[in-house]
């Protein structure tokens, strides 16, 4: 059973892999962007020193982090959330529900490869790129860098795990778009792509960093910035490992709620 999990994950890369225009296309947008926010924070550094606890080359890297982890973490949705939405709406989820795989694990497999193609073909050359123009905070220690592939690998579970709620919702209301619309908004604020949630004020900061967006930026872009180490680099995975156990349990129960809700309505 877990190889037919490899072997989904496995066909959603190659599926994102054949959209090389769109993917080169992405590629320009995000280091486009990641030039603009990267100069605006250079800007507000320079008047502000150490705003936030980042200094202005931990600051860049944080834009650039946040452009290479945009699409993999789908900050802003678009993922598998659309398809699975217009298949509820469709009535085609009941083919799915018949299939030999569990419906919430088979989506999370095909997210996974998608999240790995988009780190791959949309992370890296924006990064690469970035280092070229800004001095960047990139960590010296390989171990850092597996700790954060680790932090956005839990991030992509988090987002996952969003996701299927928001896809889930159709089954009551028929259309997700208003949903997905909101839950896109929230992911843009509180996962820190905007702004670093570490310069929220007061309770807002408290509620922002405590949410399970910031799973899906704050948290890898800290653990790669070194922020967290040691028992804090344990109680951060603890923070993404909970958040992603929580959502991921709830998105089951509501399953197997729309489950029993698609077999009274089909008989």
């Amino acid at each position: 059973m877990v190889r037919l999990y490899v072997v989904v994950a496995a066909g959603g890369f190659r599926r994102y892999a054949t959209y090389r225009v769109a993917t080169l296309a992405g590629v320009f947008t995000n280091t486009v962007f990641g030039f603009i926010v990267a100069y605006t924070y250079t800007a507000l550094w320079d008047e502000r020193p150490r705003l936030g606890g980042y200094d202005l080359s931990q600051a860049v890297t944080y834009v650039w982090l946040g452009q290479a982890l945009l699409m993999a973490c789908a900050m802003m949705g678009g993922g598998f959330e659309d398809e699975l939405i217009e298949r509820i709406r469709t009535g085609d989820i009941a083919v799915d529900l018949y299939r030999p795989a569990d419906l919430q694990l088979w989506w999370l497999a095909g997210d996974l490869g998608r999240a790995a193609f988009h780190l791959l073909g949309r992370g890296i050359v924006p990064m690469v790129l970035g280092s070229f123009a800004f001095e960047l905070a990139l960590p010296a220690d390989p171990l850092t860098w597996l700790a954060f592939l680790v932090a956005v690998l839990l991030g992509v579970v988090v987002s996952f795990a969003i996701r299927f709620l928001v896809a889930l919702s159709a089954f009551w209301l028929m259309d997700g778009a208003g949903v997905a619309q909101m839950a896109m908004l929230a992911g843009m604020f509180f996962s820190g792509l905007l702004l670093p949630l570490n310069l929220f004020p007061g309770l807002l900061g408290e509620l922002a960093r405590a949410l399970p967006w910031s799973s899906l930026l704050q948290v890898p872009a800290d653990v790669f910035l070194g922020t967290h180490t040691g028992w804090d680099l344990a109680g951060a995975y603890a923070f993404q490992a909970g958040w992603a156990l929580a959502l991921l349990a709830v998105g089951r129960l509501l399953q197997s709620v729309a489950t029993r809700r698609v077999v009274v309505q089909g008989g």
